[in-house]
């Protein structure tokens, strides 16, 4: 049986990863005017499964960038520091309920606003992780590539729960509450480990995030098809 080099498997990997992605259900929603006709044009329940299952991925994807830059950048015992928040995420100071009580109790409307926060939150920080881990002298194309997808991936997610905000709320999106804590710092250079272990801090901030903005979602499609037996 022939053994597959590191850098062949990667190839492989990645072409597996790539052609998986390309098979999912698409949810761009702006045309070639810049309107977001593509999505407005579906029903409310078909949208609602797109964004769904866009969230879906783009939360798998967060857990598999993690576990592929611990593997690439971050020693064991920094890991460890990180699982227990060393660093504080940049997100803590929305108004998103966290505990199962609170989530259960909040409208559909306040459900779909939270993950609209959470999205416009992470955009920003997302353009800035892709930007700086093409920076790092041994970050796979595998790395470099999912970083990109998931800053892509999210801003059609943000355009798919602005549409369903307006099909089912039949308003306009509210403003967000922007983080306080600045990611960008472009006067500043970071030690080599410093800047690792804040990156390492975005991506698992992020994937916790992501997991929010999935079971928020799937609580507000079950609240629609089986409201009285949402756990």
């Amino acid at each position: 049986m022939m053994h597959m080099t590191g850098i062949q498997w990667s190839a492989w990997a990645l072409l597996l990863w790539s052609q998986h992605l390309t098979a999912s259900t698409p949810l761009d929603c702006r045309d070639d005017q810049g309107s977001l006709s593509h999505c407005t044009s579906i029903s409310q329940e078909k949208l609602l499964d797109r964004i769904i299952h866009h969230a879906e991925l783009i939360y798998r994807v967060s857990e598999e960038l993690c576990s592929l830059f611990e593997e690439l950048f971050i020693p064991f015992p920094f890991r460890l520091q990180s699982n227990q928040a060393a660093y504080a995420c940049i997100t803590r100071a929305l108004p998103i309920p966290s505990s199962k009580s609170e989530i259960q109790q909040i409208s559909d409307k306040w459900l779909l606003h939270s993950v609209l926060m959470l999205i416009q939150s992470w955009i920003e920080p997302l353009a800035y992780l892709q930007m700086t881990m093409e920076r790092y002298d041994h970050a796979s194309d595998m790395l470099l590539n999912k970083t990109k997808w998931v800053s892509e991936k999210l801003s059609s997610l943000e355009q798919g729960v602005v549409v369903l905000i307006k099909k089912m709320l039949d308003e306009s999106t509210l403003s967000t509450v922007q983080s306080d804590q600045g990611i960008v710092q472009n006067d500043v250079q970071p030690e080599v480990l410093e800047s690792v272990l804040r990156d390492y801090s975005l991506l698992t901030c992020f994937k916790k995030d992501a997991h929010k903005m999935e079971t928020f979602l799937k609580l507000l499609k079950c609240r629609q098809t089986d409201k009285y037996n949402c756990a």
